[in-house]
């Protein structure tokens, strides 16, 4: 099958036929001289319209890559390098790529390359190539020793890696202050919370899921369905691949609801957004109880789609299918990026190299979630796991395996938030919300964003913190996303649980992260990695029941506020939820 290729317009078109003279050209501002990638109608940084194309070198140095171990999508099979390059001209701009006349073993952080150009139709793709290439180089005694672990005889060389975009010390830098000294959060509370039957393919409809999980936080408010005036759900919309039960409309109008505000979209801080979301409206006196709700069931959506397609594309890819590709996704799709999996990869392997970690600091995350899921009766997978079985895993996308990955899963999980005036008349006691987080301080592309730090972690960190005078130290247990191992790692450091690039030395053995005696209890509930996919609710559903004291053998004791946040890659969001 061809691989997917991206849709040409008059913005674009200068790039993708730049291998025709085989010269690497990005849009370059004509008044501050920037360079922007990929091509955007007006300039931002310093919002001029006057833009123009630049010839670059096409050097540069490989910033994140991935080796592919999975199969997404039928083009590409396994296994495949995708890469990040940071250009010589402007480490800003960065291109996802493949490599070529590189070894798997030999693809690593740091390496310089130099463009090359693949023709396929009208487009021209740029590649990247050792530089110099490998056959140049000589015996090995003519050249450094490479720093990657199974370098081939040879050892390509490497360069220093350019800083991030935005280094993670000065994310704090940008947060705005508080517009006003009273807070919007002071005046909600979570008052009810509710699960739909949770499970790896429970082939049930997703309108099912989500209406069982309402009426159960509404009950557990002691509120009835009449009482709900708004409603708010992530990401909202058609039943697209598993992610949703249909939205607002689909669920108000089984439920019989008639909202006076209802919100759903995927463009919001995570799936936690539409939770802040129903806070704001609340707080602003649109809305006294909104159910707030996020169904998926990518598991069932799976097995139907396997059952329709026996040995198609796998149904989590998200890649093109052949044709072209429009958008953002058009500068990714034709180099095998089929999942987030090798986008978070790809940082992660930056980190990697840039801090000294290894594979050990994400295992230690995925045992203490395997330890605190076998006391959750609802979580998918219970059985214990030691560092061995971790580490021999079959790989998805280096470096991550099996167990890096969370568990695709059937489940609904609702909460309500109310206004605090309502809160102590209710059947259970409120969980009230300290602050969040949402302000963004990097660019939102994931391609283009951080590189040493899953993206939007640090900027929604500071900027919760900055509305609240407790600290990291206050904090007893933290649910934080883990899609992947790599995401509690970076929200470890980014909530201030640990310094930037110290967190595998914090998660090492297991100990300051575990429910009883650590510094932090991490994923109390197992997690998504071994509790389930929820997209984020499942972590303020179990921080809601740790500060209810309702969590029965994983309960942390003295538990009195809990750090949540709910997203993975961009866009994602923090909230601190305490004890009255």
């Amino acid at each position: 099958m061809a691989r997917p290729l991206p849709a040409v317009d008059d913005l674009n078109a200068f790039y993708w036929s730049a291998g025709r003279d085989g010269v690497l050209r990005f849009q370059r501002c004509e008044d501050c001289a920037s360079l922007t990638h990929p091509p955007q109608p007006v300039c931002r940084y310093c919002r001029s319209e006057r833009r123009g194309a630049a010839e670059v070198s096409g050097r540069g140095t490989v910033v994140g890559v991935t080796v592919n171990h999975q199969q997404w999508e039928p083009a590409f099979p396994p296994p495949f390098v995708v890469a990040s390059v940071a250009i010589d001209e402007d480490p800003r701009v960065r291109v996802v790529t493949s490599l070529v006349d590189v070894p798997p073993a030999d693809a690593a952080v740091g390496l310089r390359v130099r463009v090359r150009f693949e023709q396929r139709e009208d487009v021209w793709l740029p590649v990247f190539a050792p530089d110099p290439p490998l056959a140049d180089l000589g015996t090995p005694s003519d050249v450094a020793a490479s720093p990657a672990p199974g370098g081939s005889v040879h050892g390509p060389v490497f360069g220093p890696l350019p800083d991030d975009i935005v280094p993670p010390a000065e994310h704090g830098r940008h947060v705005r202050p508080m517009v006003r000294a009273d807070k919007f959060e002071d005046r909600v509370a979570i008052t009810g919370i509710g699960m739909s039957p949770v499970g790896r393919r429970l082939m049930l409809p997703p309108l099912t899921l989500a209406a069982t999980a309402a009426r159960a936080a509404v009950a557990d408010a002691g509120l009835d369905l009449a009482d709900i005036d708004g409603l708010s759900t992530f990401p909202g919309g058609e039943l697209i691949g598993g992610f949703t039960e249909g939205g607002v409309v689909a669920l108000a109008d089984t439920l019989g609801i008639q909202p006076t505000w209802y919100n759903g979209g995927a463009e919001t801080f995570g799936p936690g957004g539409a939770v802040i979301g129903a806070m704001l409206a609340v707080a602003s006196g649109l809305a006294r109880h909104v159910l707030c709700f996020r169904t998926v069931w990518q598991a069932t959506y799976a097995a139907q789609q396997r059952a329709a397609n026996p040995g198609g594309a796998s149904p989590y890819g998200i890649g093109g299918r052949g044709g072209r590709v429009a958008g953002p996704q058009g500068y990714v799709a034709p180099y095998g990026l089929g999942s987030v999996a090798l986008n978070l990869g790809m940082i992660a392997s930056n980190y990697f190299r840039r801090y000294g970690a290894t594979r050990e600091a994400l295992g230690w995350i995925a045992i203490n979630q395997r330890a605190n899921a076998a006391l959750n009766p609802h979580a998918v997978y219970r059985d214990p796991m030691t560092m061995d079985d971790y580490l021999s895993a079959r790989m998805i996308t280096t470096p991550f395996g099996l167990y890096d990955c969370d568990v695709p899963m059937d489940a609904s999980i609702a909460v309500i938030v109310s206004a605090v005036e309502t809160a102590h008349d209710l059947a259970r006691p409120p969980v009230f919300v300290e602050a969040v987080g949402t302000q963004v301080t990097e660019r939102f592309l994931w391609h283009q964003s951080t590189m040493s730090h899953e993206p939007q972690t640090l900027g929604p960190s500071a900027h919760m913190w900055s509305r609240t005078s407790l600290r990291p130290a206050d904090v007893q247990a933290a649910q934080l996303y883990d899609g992947f191992t790599f995401n509690c790692l970076s929200w470890l450091e980014a909530m201030g649980f640990c310094g930037v690039g110290e967190a595998a030395d914090f998660v090492a053995g297991g100990h300051n992260i575990a429910r009883e005696g650590g510094i932090v209890a991490l994923n109390t509930h197992g997690g998504q990695l071994s509790a389930g996919r929820t997209h984020g609710m499942g972590m303020i559903h179990e921080a809601v029941v740790q500060l209810r004291g309702e969590a029965g053998p994983r309960q942390v004791d003295s538990c009195s506020a809990v750090a949540v946040s709910t997203g993975g890659l961009a866009p994602a969001g923090a909230m601190l939820l305490r004890r009255p």
